[in-house]
């Protein structure tokens, strides 16, 4: 008899040892959980602060440019051609200076040849952007990338004209 109870014992202090366990671990989980909810938490409202930054930082630079306007380089995305009103992520590639916008363009602009090029508006010849005169000529901030400053005053001229 004192075998069976002994044995029905230790089976019961296991059970309640692997529940205590398990307890242990979900309360750990549990805060483990709010922890890293907490730090999510903190993470969110940080980005919010910096969008929200960011985002007064290109209005207060975008009133200072409207279509029409020579754009400095550092303040275009020149993956997506577009102003974007804070200064951009330099790229150095055979000893000129690109920007870009965000990782993924700062590593196309070495890897692809297109996205370092553009078509001059005038007269249609290939123009490196680190070397471009760049205008906004969108209301959203699109650019266009001219051979020299003489090229966009033509087409500027042109372009009353027509």
């Amino acid at each position: 008899m004192n075998k069976k109870l002994n044995k029905k014992m230790k089976k019961q202090g296991i059970k309640m040892i692997a529940i205590s366990t398990l307890s242990l671990l979900a309360i750990a989980c549990g805060e483990k959980t709010k922890e890293t909810q907490q730090q999510a938490e903190v993470a969110l409202e940080q980005v919010k602060q910096d969008m929200n930054h960011n985002m007064a930082a290109t209005t207060n630079t975008t009133e200072k440019y409207k279509k029409g306007d020579v754009v400095p380089k550092e303040l275009v995305c020149m993956v997506n051609d577009a102003f974007m009103g804070k200064e951009q992520l330099k790229v150095e590639h055979e000893g000129k200076v690109y920007y870009g916008c965000c990782a993924m363009c700062q590593s196309r602009i070495p890897e692809d040849e297109t996205v370092r090029q553009a078509k001059d508006p005038l007269t249609l010849e290939t123009v490196d952007k680190a070397e471009a005169y760049i205008v906004m000529i969108g209301d959203n901030g699109e650019v266009a990338y001219f051979k020299n400053e003489a090229n966009y005053q033509q087409f500027a001229a042109e372009a009353q004209v027509n």
